[in-house]
């Protein structure tokens, strides 16, 4: 492995491994073993696509339309607020029964969901469309290996934590801890929220 992909890989891994509202619900559809397959390469399409922008200097160009950030910000953050109040519904109602029990979800919702918590949330444009981006300027000779490496990274992540959370499943054969996750993801999409609407108002 060459050293501008190793460098993105480990760069792209390490922006991705905290756990945010996009893992956590990457975490439940696996568990749920939903079309794991699509939100999966869902998410690693959109991060591949969002780093090829940074790549291509977008950062640039976003810069000369300031207003899209804070649309992607309140949106974002009206997304992560009403799927946060879902989740904790979710956590005292029927949806906290075991998969076999739950009632399935459709392809076209799970997959515009996945969609809205990528591309409605602005920490996802600063990791990959300006961080790696910008850090990419430093491979002259290699910008498209170190893109490579960030984007084989986001694969990785993504189709490692979506099929290996079957491996979760014992532990998740109870119904109250299904109702624990719920309350844990509600609460992470609503800090979430809380840090884009905190950290605009800091600006």
């Amino acid at each position: 492995m060459n050293a501008p992909l190793l460098a993105g890989f480990l760069l792209g891994l390490s922006l991705i491994l905290p756990i945010g509202a996009q893992n956590a619900f990457v975490l439940r559809v696996g568990l749920r073993g939903e079309h794991v397959f699509a939100v999966c390469l869902t998410c690693a399409l959109s991060d591949a696509a969002l780093i090829l922008a940074g790549v291509s200097g977008f950062a640039q160009v976003s810069a000369r339309v300031p207003w899209v950030e804070t649309v992607l910000l309140y949106g974002g953050a009206a997304f992560l607020l009403v799927y946060g109040a879902r989740s904790f519904m979710a956590a005292f109602g029927t949806a906290s029964l075991r998969p076999s029990e739950a009632t399935p979800e459709s392809l076209g919702r799970v997959v515009l969901a996945c969609l809205a918590f990528t591309w409605l949330n602005p920490h996802v444009y600063l990791d990959t469309v300006v961080l790696i981006g910008s850090i990419s300027t430093q491979f002259n000779q290699g910008k498209g290996s170190f893109a490579a490496g960030a984007m084989l990274a986001s694969f990785t992540f993504f189709f490692s934590l979506g099929f290996g959370a079957r491996l979760l499943k014992p532990f998740f054969a109870r119904p109250v801890t299904w109702r624990i996750l719920d309350v844990a993801i509600g609460l992470i999409m609503w800090v979430t929220a809380a840090r884009l609407l905190l950290g605009e108002g800091a600006a």
